[in-house]
């Protein structure tokens, strides 16, 4: 075996290990968390950079919003602090939108690791936090200064002496200030982990720094990436899609250019920007985009910033997907998540028949709260009934799959976990009475999209709550592929009989309940081709009724649970009835 091949075993060795440093990295900062949204969903992101900022690797544990922007991030913090300056013991931090990952909820924590004096990697993390003060997890502030405590990139932590004054500025200004608190502390932890594992590695293959191995992963992923668009057939491809948006409808409309080892995206003809909080600065656009594109292009390829080098995302200032400073952004996800879908739509055109449908994307996180001045309902102050402010995740149908039924319950593209009742019910006076599938709610197709779910929420305690509604597909569904049907629309109403806003802060009356009935995903191919075996099957397992599997794929299936002819006499010639 020649020297240079065993060099390239080397650096392959190498390069697993510094992905195995940052994956335990990102473990610290789930098992130190305060609150669910990283403790439980994994809404985080880990990963480790070069003196120019560049990301060499990032955990698998994550979201591609908090990896893919903060992979953009950390340009931002050595602009401001120069690597030269920094010294050991040092750790910054932010949450400016546009700097950091889109909204003021994610912190980014950035922290130098040192070894012999100089710098030998940066190591950097986020996380989404219960609550940054201001209006709270709402759309309906006007400016992102409403929504909370703004921190542009600033020292947390100087030579080992945390900045006191700071951790108390935040506490007088956030509503959990334990919760808050603590998740600073565990992206401090996290950092210092990855860097402890870094320095070890470093002692183990005897290198100086990461310097020869940061390029060969960068250049190998940057090569290896252009090699797959190259692959692709080249042109310019087109698709739009509009979801609800909050006072009128949203268009999101991108046109792909797959040209010499690159690929362009620009939003141009997208809606502008809305007067609430539903924006989505360039940073999160550019980390979702990219992320469908990855779907496709090259998806066993590492995530790094030679992957991603490739994709170019642009849009007009103005637009939804690039609003400028100070528009308001907390519920930029609700745009974020969709591009994926707008990417595949291009991709589709490209290479038929290799993505999904879409799927309901948006997550349906119950943000719910309740104290003094949250909902139109006074709240007790008399000890009868308990404040808090949680954030459960939970999440409608994926869209099927070219050779696979849409996975149900399932937050694509955010990758993050549903979060347990039990949990939510153990930290807050919350019941759920109810968490199951919607029979019906995926789309009609050869492979079927995954189901939304039903939930019904109250409070234990005699006083009203208020939830932060930042939904989707309530008004437009989740579109099927190649001849695949819709997903159903989502629902949100009380169990008295009010329907609620898919956006917005709404109360839920003491003694009341809410109803979240989640969207379904589309589905993919003819529904006349999918098996009546396989449709048999969805119905005995509650996924699909009698009634739609006859309408919907022309099986006819009797009240003792059996076809009533066989497959092959199914009349497939006949039209699609569709919901």
């Amino acid at each position: 075996m020649s020297n240079n091949s065993l060099a390239q075993i080397r650096f392959q060795v190498m390069w697993n290990r510094l992905l195995s440093v940052v994956e335990e990295q990102a473990q610290t900062l789930v098992r130190t968390a305060f609150s669910t949204s990283s403790r439980e969903a994994g809404d985080i992101s880990a990963g480790v950079f070069d003196h120019e900022g560049r990301m060499l690797a990032q955990a698998v544990t994550g979201t591609p919003g908090h990896i893919n922007s903060m992979a953009l991030a950390v340009k931002h913090f050595i602009a401001k602090f120069p690597v030269r300056g920094m010294r050991e013991g040092d750790v910054y931090i932010t949450n400016d939108p546009w700097l950091g990952t889109g909204h003021l909820h994610d912190l980014t924590v950035v922290t130098p690791t040192f070894r012999g004096g100089e710098i030998v990697g940066l190591f950097a993390s986020t996380s989404h936090l219960v609550d940054i003060g201001g209006i709270g997890q709402s759309p309906d502030g006007r400016q992102v200064y409403h929504e909370g405590l703004y921190i542009p990139i600033m020292p947390l932590v100087s030579q080992g002496r945390i900045n006191e004054w700071f951790l108390e500025l935040v506490r007088a200004n956030v509503r959990e200030p334990v919760q808050v608190e603590g998740d600073i502390y565990s992206l401090i932890a996290c950092n210092e982990v990855g860097g402890r594992r870094l320095l070890a590695m470093l002692d183990e293959f005897r290198m100086v720094d990461l310097d020869e191995l940061g390029h060969h992963i960068v250049t190998n992923s940057a090569r290896a990436t252009k090699a797959a668009i190259n692959r692709l057939p080249q042109g310019i491809y087109r698709n739009s899609m509009r979801i609800d948006g909050r006072e009128f409808p949203i268009d999101l409309v991108a046109t792909m250019t797959i040209s010499e080892g690159e690929i362009l995206v620009d939003f141009t003809g997208s809606s502008p920007v809305s007067s609430y909080g539903i924006n989505c600065p360039l940073c999160y656009t550019e980390a979702y985009t990219s992320f469908g594109v990855r779907c496709v292009v090259g998806p066993r390829i590492p995530n790094n910033a030679g992957s991603l080098a490739p994709i170019k995302v642009t849009a007009p200032l103005g637009t939804i997907v690039n609003p400028p400073h100070p528009c308001a952004v907390v519920a930029r996800s609700t745009i974020g998540h969709m591009l994926p879908d707008v990417v595949f739509g291009c991709l589709d055109q490209a290479v038929a028949g290799k993505v999904p449908a879409e799927g309901t994307s948006n997550l349906w996180n119950l943000k719910l709260m309740a104290g003094h001045g949250l909902s139109e309902e006074a709240f007790p102050l008399d000890g009868s009934a308990s404040p808090f402010n949680i954030t459960s995740f939970h999440s409608g149908g994926a869209g099927a799959r070219p050779a696979l039924d849409g996975l149900s319950a399932t937050p694509f593209p955010s990758g993050v976990r549903n979060v347990p009742v039990e949990i939510s019910e153990a930290i807050t006076p919350i019941v759920v009475w109810e968490k199951e599938y919607r029979t019906d709610s995926g789309g009609a197709g050869r492979q079927r999209g995954g189901l939304g779910q039903r939930m019904i929420v109250s409070s234990r305690e005699p006083a009203p709550f208020a939830i932060d509604a930042t939904f989707e597909r309530v008004h437009y569904a989740a579109r099927g592929r190649h001849q695949g049907g819709p997903g159903a629309k989502g629902r949100l109403r009380l169990a008295t009989g009010k329907e609620l806003n898919n956006k917005g802060r709404q109360t839920i009356p003491t003694g009341d309940r809410i109803i979240v009935e989640m969207p379904g995903g589309g589905g993919f191919g003819a529904p006349f081709e999918r098996p009546a075996e396989l449709v048999l099957d969805d119905v005995l397992k509650g996924l699909v009724s009698r009634r739609a599997a006859a309408e919907d794929y022309g099986v006819v299936i009797t009240e003792a649970m059996a076809l009533d002819r066989p497959a092959t006499d199914r009349a497939r010639a006949q039209p699609r009835r569709l919901p």
